[in-house]
């Protein structure tokens, strides 16, 4: 069988639950590498009984982060690098387009530099339809892209794998057709104690202009707009909820509207807080 010549990237720590589907879906690429950091519930053996090369991650509290690291080490074979998180399910038809893509297009003068896609949610036990869609930079030509080093390594509870910012590209981004499922599995608690740290990050930007600075300039323009917006919780919930139809995946996208409203609004009283303390 030929496989398509792409290596993917999972970042794991802790992930036993769902790591070997993972990896099993990704198995018509080229290869399959799991960047792991300590894990303690046996992830790097199941990833390697799985058909993965395992590499062990320890961040020592500097740059390069989780990503760029994982960009840069020996062991990544192609060119072409689809990075995946241990959750989300890639069906063989969209991993069948990106080889389609790379392998007709890599050749032109103007082919892009890295390809996003776009996600649908499981919450609130229901994979939603509707409401706010995600749409991803995961697919790098890792000659072409790199991820900017950001002042932020002073953040309360900084981990290891880069922010919510998409790489740097040499080139445009294409679009795939295909959709990934991000199948969280982990409890309600874990999604809300991820944002509570994500917004520690997004308030640290919002006083520190040089950190923002650096983070907008991977932004699209569309990304830039929504970050200057006035009333952004309000303005989210209307457009996730009304004007994107979350309604109609009933009470699950009700909780995913309101949920990323609250996030919004921890932005919000967060920023607040580190200018008063200067």
């Amino acid at each position: 069988m030929t496989r398509v010549p792409i290596t993917a990237i999972i970042l794991t720590k802790n992930e036993a639950r769902v790591i070997e589907r993972t990896i099993h879906s990704l198995l018509c690429l080229d290869q399959v590498v799991v960047v792991d950091s300590a894990s303690e519930d046996g992830t790097p053996a199941i990833a390697r009984g799985a058909g993965a090369d395992v590499v062990d991650f320890l961040w020592d509290g500097q740059y390069p982060k989780k990503k760029q690291w994982a960009l840069e080490h020996s062991d990544i074979r192609n060119r072409w690098v689809l990075f995946v998180d241990a959750d989300e399910i890639f069906t063989r038809s969209l991993l069948d387009e990106m080889g389609q893509q790379i392998l007709c297009r890599s050749s032109s003068a103007d082919s892009p530099g890295a390809y996003s896609v776009e996600y649908a949610y499981r919450f609130d036990g229901r994979i939603l339809h509707h409401g706010h869609r995600v749409r991803k930079v995961v697919l790098l030509d890792k000659d072409r892209c790199h991820f900017p080093v950001v002042d932020d390594l002073n953040v309360a509870n900084m981990w290891e794998v880069e922010g919510h910012y998409q790489p740097v590209i040499d080139g445009e981004v294409g679009a795939l057709s295909g959709e990934v499922v991000h199948d969280d599995v982990d409890p309600l608690y874990s999604y809300f104690a991820r944002h509570n740290r994500y917004s520690d990050w997004e308030a640290h930007l919002r006083v520190n202009k040089s950190a923002q600075r650096q983070v907008r300039a991977s932004k699209t323009l569309q990304g830039r707009i929504f970050d200057r917006l006035p009333l952004k919780p309000l303005l989210f919930f209307v457009y996730s909820y009304v004007l994107r139809a979350g309604f109609r995946d009933g009470i699950p996208g009700l909780n995913y509207a309101l949920s990323l409203a609250f996030y919004y609004w921890q932005i919000n009283v967060k920023t607040r807080e580190a200018r008063r303390a200067g």
